[in-house]
């Protein structure tokens, strides 16, 4: 005996599912294109966190037709100047590296050549945390299913966002102590220049006072 579907039951995916299919969506990804003039440099700047992988793609297009032997450098820097990633003669490629520790990292091209050109279209696109990570790659190396997929990634963003707390929680700690510290210098510095005012009124006194006796303006 053949068993049918209840009409009364929903076939389609349950409200929960659609809930997991919108956070777990494909998270809009900015792209950014700029103009790079000849003979000149060009650096966007973005803060990471710790421990986090960061990758990128870029593409340089050369509207010259190699005039003027035009050529573009790409380096990638964190705050001390460690060199993370660097191409000389730039044109097409992919970057990936993994964060060590909080930093303020920076892109720079540069371009180099002689003669009037037209300015170099530079794309650049990059990734990092959840965004950078391939789940396809993922889930053929540990053969998981679409759905335990899907789970991961909402472990690994759920994990982000849990480390997104912490660390704003952190700097909010260290904002407050910094603040504390600063109240606690002011108000010695207060207390400080109120010694020194009530010191230098007190010496102004008794200076005038002499002076006026010495004039025999006073008794």
């Amino acid at each position: 005996m053949s068993r049918l579907s209840d009409p009364r039951v929903p076939c389609g995916p349950g409200p929960l599912a659609l809930l997991l299919l919108l956070l777990l969506g494909p998270s809009s990804v900015l792209t950014i294109s700029f103009h790079l003039p000849v003979n000149s440099r060009k650096c966007l700047r973005e803060e990471i966190h710790k421990d986090l992988l960061v990758t990128g793609e870029y593409e340089i297009t050369d509207q010259s037709g190699g005039a003027g032997g035009l050529r573009t450098h790409l380096k990638i820097t964190d705050s001390a100047g460690h060199i993370l990633y660097s191409k000389e003669d730039a044109t097409k490629g992919k970057f990936a590296f993994t964060t060590e520790d909080y930093d303020m990292f920076e892109a720079c091209f540069e371009s180099k050549g002689t003669g009037r050109t037209p300015d170099q279209l530079v794309i650049l696109d990059m990734k990092h945390g959840v965004e950078a990570k391939n789940y396809e790659e993922i889930a053929k190396v540990e053969k998981l299913k679409p759905l335990e997929v899907e789970l991961r990634r909402l472990e690994d963003l759920s994990e982000s966002i849990v480390n997104d707390f912490a660390y704003m929680k952190k700097r909010e700690e260290e904002m407050r102590d910094t603040n504390e510290s600063t109240n606690t210098r002011v108000l010695y510095f207060s207390i400080f220049s109120m010694f020194c005012l009530i010191g230098l009124a007190t010496w102004q006194v008794f200076y005038l006072r002499r002076f006026f006796k010495a004039k025999k303006l006073i008794e």
